[in-house]
């Protein structure tokens, strides 16, 4: 049997239908766009019904009279104006055009891709945030991330700057290393290349992840606002520290939280210690240091690599010596130590006799060591004492008689700075890439943040005592003499110099011999027999007195 042909419309008219859907179409979208203010009233109209019909609803009965009573009152009185309707009307239609206009959609959660990075964050966390027993697990893979996960937000890439983490009350979070698992199981999911900051709420079983903007690099060497005493470490979060100071931040001036470091005879952290990598900004933080410390007081500086980063401190007014042989080193040590047994015995005397303390034992001093340990090492070489034994005295009774050290080495060297050097500079700051043992090892504590893969020069850490542990930036100070150095922050760290001594002014700075202090001071090894030697403090060697030896510093 012949097949017989299909019909017309169904061979031969899907051309036809397509025409018509789209003519439908184009007709549709053209009376839509004629018709909008109509469907926009319209839309508007039926909104305020539905509000005055809510409000109807929630008016108590007792009150529904007045309320139609005083609506057909100011109905009636438009009435009675003139063009009273007419005003009326276009109100009305006015307020519905207003609430029947198209508002764009408030976002009110995560998109696909962060609702997608949340769940992942939240199997991730299954293993170490459940157990076989419980009974009703807050984790469980396929389980409601919503429970566990909240307080999100997101940056423009769509991965999470803040999140608040719920976790069982069975989870050993007072354990270090559990809590570091968890870290970095969340580091490595958020994102590598930021750094965190986790709050742990044990009493809560509650976790806050949140992003850390970069600490600004381009505050540097200037002036701070800070009382005597008070030295300007570098500069860390707002919420870290109760206060701020003015600061010039290249053509602009802001107010920026400092990490203050507080010493003298109230201090309870009085020396310091800071460890780092090379080019960490080791340097730059004495350097700075030595700058602040100039306004009010005196500073030795000792420098194990004699590479020059101190020479334009050499020949200025307070700077004592600057010294990088071990020679200079001893001589320059053995003095601070006598300096800080002659303050104490001065001190005693005039304290004993009802007299005030003379301005030359309240003058602070300053000793700045930079890399002790290959001067320890040079001088095992050549069969003299280590220097760093010379710092015994200066670092248990320094605070007593306003003597402030600090020392800077690198990690391979802290196994020789002894015990006493341990004990006493409670004061610490980790600069440069480190890891977390690393810094628990100098500061006694792991930070609450994932220390940065890649910082800039002065970046790291600061723990003053018992404190939490502060992000830091040291500000730029440079040496002067370097070629690489840029004009401005020459210029600043030049106008931050004292003046030279009268008698380098000619010569160029160099450091001067001593007129015979050293020679007559007493031996540090003496103890109590030592206010027998020294029967009067005026014989002892001046704070002022310049001090050299082989080594010292000149750079004209």
């Amino acid at each position: 049997m012949a097949r017989r042909p299909l019909p017309r419309i169904l061979s031969s008219g899907s051309v036809s239908l397509t025409r018509g859907r789209e003519f439908a179409r184009t007709a549709t979208d053209n009376a839509t766009d004629v018709l909008q203010p109509l469907i926009t009233i319209t839309r508007g109209l039926r909104l305020l019904a539905g509000a005055a019909r809510r409000k109807w609803a929630a008016t108590p009965k007792d009150k529904r009279g007045p309320v139609l009573f005083t609506v057909a009152a100011c109905v009636f009185g438009l009435a009675l104006l003139p063009y009273g309707s007419v005003v009326a009307l276009v109100s009305v239609m006015g307020a519905a055009a207003w609430m029947g206009r198209e508002r764009t959609p408030v976002r009110t959660g995560p998109d696909e891709t962060e609702t997608a990075r949340l769940r992942s964050l939240y199997e991730a966390l299954v293993p170490y945030f459940s157990v076989a027993d419980d009974p009703a697990p807050l984790y469980a893979h396929g389980g409601d991330w919503q429970k566990a996960l909240r307080d999100h937000a997101f940056d423009g890439d769509g991965r999470p700057t803040r999140l608040r983490i719920s976790y069982p009350a069975y989870f050993t979070d007072g354990d270090a290393a559990s809590r570091a698992r968890i870290e970095e199981l969340l580091h490595a999911k958020s994102g590598r290349g930021r750094e965190y900051r986790f709050v742990w709420d044990e009493e809560g079983n509650q976790l806050v992840m949140s992003v850390l903007d970069a600490l600004p690099t381009t505050i540097g060497a200037q002036r701070f606002v800070t009382a005597p005493g008070e030295t300007v470490l570098g500069f860390t979060d707002g919420d870290c520290v109760p206060r701020t100071v003015p600061v010039t931040d290249g053509d602009t001036t802001r107010d920026a939280p400092p990490v203050v470091w507080r010493t003298g005879a109230r201090s309870t952290e009085p020396h310091l210690l800071v460890v780092g990598q090379p080019g960490s900004g080791v340097t730059t933080l004495l350097r700075s240091l030595a700058l602040q410390a100039l306004q009010h007081g005196d500073v030795l500086v000792v420098e194990g690599n004699g590479t020059g980063e101190y020479a334009c401190l050499a020949g200025r007014d307070g700077v004592l010596a600057v010294e990088c042989g071990p020679a200079g080193a001893l001589t320059t040590l053995e003095w601070a130590a006598n300096e800080t047994e002659r303050r104490l015995i001065t001190a005693n005397r005039a304290r004993q006799a009802g007299h005030p303390v003379p301005d030359d034992v309240r003058r602070p001093l300053w000793i700045l060591l930079d890399r002790p340990g290959v001067l320890g090492h040079l001088a095992a070489t050549d069969g003299r004492p280590d220097p760093r034994e010379l710092l015994q005295l200066p670092l248990r009774h320094g605070r007593a008689a306003n003597v402030t050290v600090v020392l800077a080495d690198q990690f391979d060297d802290l196994d020789g700075l002894g015990e006493t050097v341990r004990n006493h500079t409670r004061a610490r700051v980790v600069l440069g890439r480190c890891t977390r043992d690393q810094i628990e090892a100098v500061l006694g504590t792991e930070p609450h943040t994932t220390p940065a893969p890649d910082v800039p020069p002065g970046r790291g850490y600061a723990r003053l005592g018992a404190g939490p542990v502060l992000r830091l930036q040291v500000p730029a100070t440079p040496d002067p003499y370097d070629e690489a150095t840029g004009e401005t922050q020459r210029q600043a760290v030049l106008g931050l110099l004292p003046a030279l001594r009268a008698a380098d002014e000619t010569s160029g700075p160099a450091v001067t011999e001593p007129a015979g202090p050293v020679e007559t001071a007493v031996p540090v090894e003496t103890a109590m027999p030592v206010g027998a030697a020294v029967q009067d403090p005026a014989a002892a060697p001046a704070p002022t007195a310049a001090l050299a030896g082989d080594g010292a510093q000149a750079r004209g």
